[in-house]
């Protein structure tokens, strides 16, 4: 380290640009300097390292043997000088802005949020609540939360949770439900946007699809929720949408059957952009959280209170590659 003492570092960046883009103008025009300053740092630095770097031709300068393989080093370590940089500009810009559908947000991640807080304070959290599928290269939207079978256009996808979807309600019309039978005695509540329906359900079940009563009908997944615990009908709910009712009691799975619905949430993040501290951070942190948010389900719906034995079928497996259904934001 002490050899460096005698070359002057705005030399060596001189040096390395010159040698990548192969022209003095261009340098110039990068360093933000005048062409006759490289050329003079290109000068110093060679005298202060008894060493030529460029030949001078009639073309412009031509690195010597020895002047490319110095140059090829300069470079690995001024991209290391950058990255080095680069954590502090990252420590800094401490927003980490998240896209994820609203109900999503809502019933799931806002409860935990603080947990996050606690783990990572100087990490400020910007929640951008839409179903729109952003450009995630050129928007300031670092990572994103989406339901749908992993294929987005220009995104790298990562598999949060497999989707499985069951029947819901209210304590008191779980009550009435002797038999997956009864189902046609109660109102289903219907999300008109969903991309799940009642036929995979009753297919894992192994009994034939009932015809419900007319129920309410939203075009919003929070409102079924709503609708369900306030004892409206039967909603065809799915984990992170209906774990914390469950939890607590407003909402009862009373079939204890699950059926994969062949979606998923995902986490998506651009493609090209290299991936920060901040979101492998929240990427580690939200999988532990959906961990203990699956124990404390399965622990809920492992005997659920008023339980119909049914004899089940195998649940079709997910499997990515056999997925045709459309993608969405819910």
């Amino acid at each position: 380290m002490a050899m460096l003492n005698r070359v002057h570092l705005n030399g060596l960046r001189a040096v390395e640009t010159v040698a990548r883009l192969r022209s003095l103008a261009a340098a110039a025009g990068e360093l933000n300097v005048s062409v006759s300053a490289v050329s003079q740092q290109i000068s110093r630095t060679e005298k202060q390292l008894g060493q030529a770097l460029f030949e001078r031709t009639a073309s412009g300068l031509v690195p010597t043997e020895f002047g490319a393989v110095f140059a090829t080093r300069l470079g690995a370590g001024f991209r290391e000088l950058a990255q080095a940089v680069a954590l502090a500009d990252e420590a800094t810009q401490c927003t980490l802005v998240v896209s994820v559908a609203p109900a999503f947000a809502s019933k799931w991640l806002l409860p935990r949020l603080s947990r996050h807080f606690d783990r990572h304070p100087n990490v400020l959290l910007r929640i951008d609540a839409s179903v729109r599928l952003a450009n995630l290269d050129h928007s300031d939207i670092d990572i994103s939360i989406r339901l749908g079978d992993g294929k987005w256009p220009g995104g790298r996808a990562e598999l949060l949770l497999a989707q499985e979807v069951f029947p819901v309600c209210a304590p008191a019309i779980a009550q009435k439900l002797k038999s997956i039978e009864d189902l046609a005695q109660t109102c289903a509540i219907t999300d008109e946007r969903a991309m799940i329906n009642w036929e995979s359900w009753f297919e894992t079940a192994g009994v034939p699809p009932v015809t419900f009563l007319k129920g309410a009908r939203f075009t919003d997944p929070m409102l079924c929720l709503e609708s369900a615990i306030a004892g409206h009908g039967v909603m065809l709910g799915w984990q992170l949408l209906a774990a914390d009712a469950l939890a607590d009691g407003r909402l009862v799975a009373p079939f204890g059957i699950r059926a994969q619905s062949g979606l998923g949430y995902w986490l998506v993040t651009s493609s090209v952009k290299a991936e920060s501290r901040k979101v492998r951070d929240f990427k580690l942190w939200i999988r532990e959280e959906i961990e203990a948010t699956m124990a404390r389900f399965g622990s809920v719906n492992a005997e659920p209170a008023g339980a119909i034995a049914v004899e089940r079928t195998e649940a079709p497996s997910y499997v990515e590659s056999d997925i045709k259904l459309r993608q969405a934001g819910s």
